[in-house]
């Protein structure tokens, strides 16, 4: 087998895995600006992608440059890609971000309807928890358990702390427990707080688009406009002059 041969599956398999593991990670770091999200832990394979993205990145430099030179400059690829990897958000954290954000306001009615009706709280997370379903169900029905078995309500809401968007409502949760004040009233607040921003939030996305595509429109027709219009004046002027 060829070095080039050799490096371009090392490239293939590097690219790969960018593709496969952790696809579409700019749209999620520009809508973070607008609604940051907390680091999550990354899954127990995460690691072994990354040490093997990055290998492979810095085994195709010395392949095709050779000699010390390319054993120096694989080992700054190697290192480069390994960072890289490690900055990019796996497809599974990211779907379960989104899914636990976008079931939060609806999670916080239910959780609203259910005190307005009575029931106690560690009753009414595990009864939104039991109908809920996803992610999100699974930390509230950690919290149930946890306000059930005796814990504090900020052990119990610490669970929801890693959701972005949750920290109101855990504070709400905690405020609650602690001076007696109407958690249902906040909660419901709260949900069209979460659904204003996420409204707001889509829309300041939809106007960056429209600002992003006239990029390349412009790209491609300065270029043209130059050529078509003003090279065939100015060698019609030079003509004349000279």
């Amino acid at each position: 087998m060829s070095r080039q041969v050799l490096a371009a599956v090392c490239l293939g398999g590097a690219a790969l895995l960018l593709v496969v593991v952790a696809p579409a990670v700019r749209p999620a770091r520009r809508l973070r600006r607008l609604a940051p999200a907390p680091r999550r832990p990354r899954p127990a394979w995460w690691p072994d992608r990354v040490r093997l993205g990055a290998a492979l990145a810095g085994l195709a430099v010395p392949v095709v440059v050779g000699g010390w030179t390319g054993l120096v400059l694989g080992l700054l690829a190697g290192v480069a890609a390994d960072r890289l990897l490690r900055r990019i958000e796996p497809r599974a954290a990211r779907d379960r971000r989104l899914r636990e954000t976008a079931d939060l306001p609806l999670a916080a009615d239910l959780l609203a309807a259910a005190l307005r009706a009575g029931a106690p709280v560690d009753r009414s997370v595990l009864a939104v928890a039991e109908v809920l379903g996803g992610p999100l169900a699974d930390r509230l029905g950690r919290v149930g358990r946890t306000l059930g078995l005796g814990g504090t309500a900020t052990e119990a809401w610490a669970h929801l702390s890693c959701v972005a968007g949750a920290e109101p409502v855990v504070a709400a949760a905690v405020r609650s427990s602690n001076s007696g004040a109407a958690l249902a009233r906040a909660l419901t607040r709260l949900a069209d707080d979460l659904r204003a921003e996420r409204s707001t939030a889509a829309e300041a996305a939809a106007r960056r688009a429209g600002v992003l595509i006239v990029l390349p429109l412009g790209l491609c027709f300065l270029p043209a406009f130059i050529l078509a219009g003003l090279v065939p004046v100015i060698v019609a002027v030079l003509g004349d002059v000279l």
